[in-house]
C-alpha cells in the first residue's frame, strides 16, 4: 500500500497535477492520536478527501478510471512547515517534511454511489470544536478520473492504495492538545486528538 498527495497550490490548473508520495508508516487509523515530532515547531494539517484504489492498473484511459476505485474518505495531511521551507530554500526533496511517520491519518470511507460528485463533495474542518474551514471537491480543478489516469502514467497503482486530494481552503496549524475532527457531508468522519 502506497499513499499518494495531490499537491494543492495549482499554481496553473492548465498544467497537469503535480504529486508526491508518502510510506505507509505514515499511515494512521481508526481516530488514534497523532504526535507531533519534536524536530519541528511548526506543523500544518490540510484536509483532504481520500479515493481509496480497488484494483490494480497502469496507463489507466480517463474515461475508465472511475472503475479503479469504490470509496471516498477523509484524511488530513501533515506538513513541517519549518522544515518545508528551509528545503524548499536549498532545493532538497520534501520527503522530510511531509512523509515522518503519522503524516498521514485517515478517517471513515464510505461507498463513492453515496456521494453526488457532480454536486460536488463537501468537506470541512473543525478545531477544538469550532469549523475554521470548509470546501468543496468542485473547487479542485482535476477531477478524480483525469488525477487517477494521469497519476497511473508514471506510477502502478495498486489495490489498497490511497490517493489524497486536498481542498486548498482547508488548511492550518496544529499544536499539541488540539482535537481536530473532519467531516464529510456534515457526517463526522476523523475525530483526532494531537499529543
Amino acid at each position: 500500500m502506497k499513499i499518494l498527495c495531490i499537491e494543492n497550490s495549482y499554481p496553473n490548473p492548465s498544467a497537469p497535477p503535480v504529486f508526491f508520495m508518502k510510506p505507509n508508516t505514515a499511515l494512521v487509523q481508526r481516530n488514534r492520536p497523532v504526535f507531533i515530532p519534536e524536530w519541528t515547531q511548526a506543523v500544518q494539517y490540510e484536509a483532504a478527501l481520500v479515493l481509496k484504489i480497488c484494483k490494480n492498473g497502469k496507463y489507466i484511459e480517463e474515461q475508465f478510471a472511475h472503475t479503479y476505485y469504490d470509496e471516498i474518505g477523509v484524511g488530513l495531511d501533515f506538513t513541517a512547515r519549518d522544515l518545508l521551507n528551509d528545503l524548499i530554500a536549498h532545493g532538497l526533496p520534501w520527503e522530510k517534511a511531509k512523509a515522518f511517520d503519522h503524516s498521514a491519518p485517515v478517517g471513515t470511507f464510505l461507498p463513492k454511489e453515496q456521494f453526488d460528485t457532480q454536486q460536488g463533495i463537501r468537506l470541512s474542518l473543525k478545531k477544538n470544536g469550532t469549523i475554521l474551514q470548509s470546501g468543496n471537491s468542485l473547487d479542485i480543478p482535476y477531477s478524480f478520473d483525469h488525477i487517477i489516469a494521469e497519476i497511473s502514467q508514471y506510477v502502478t497503482l495498486k489495490q489498497g492504495d490511497l490517493i489524497f486530494i486536498g481542498i486548498a481552503s482547508c488548511i492550518g496549524t496544529v499544536q499539541i492538545g488540539d482535537l481536530l475532527e473532519v467531516l464529510v457531508e456534515d457526517r463526522m468522519a476523523l475525530r483526532m486528538p494531537v499529543r
